[in-house]
């Protein structure tokens, strides 16, 4: 990967077949992680990915998952 000016910042261009991989497209957003293999890259999801996985849920969780208004305001 190249890093390269862009105004007063830094900017990292990604290889065509890493944005393939990742299926990226211009505005989608990137995290960078060094570790120990070299770089890791990953996108974020979109916010309509973020939404369909909303519209799964519809408000309704386990019994187990719930959370008790009770036991989060005990002191």
């Amino acid at each position: 990967m190249q890093v390269a000016k862009w105004g007063n910042s830094l900017a990292v261009r990604l290889p065509a077949d890493l944005v393939r991989e990742l299926g990226l497209k211009e505005g989608d957003r990137v995290e960078l992680h060094a570790d120990a293999g070299g770089l890791a890259v990953r996108r974020q999801r979109r916010p309509e990915e973020i939404l369909s996985g909303l519209d799964r849920f519809q408000g309704r969780l386990a019994a187990r998952d719930r959370l008790s208004r009770d036991e989060a305001n005990e002191r």
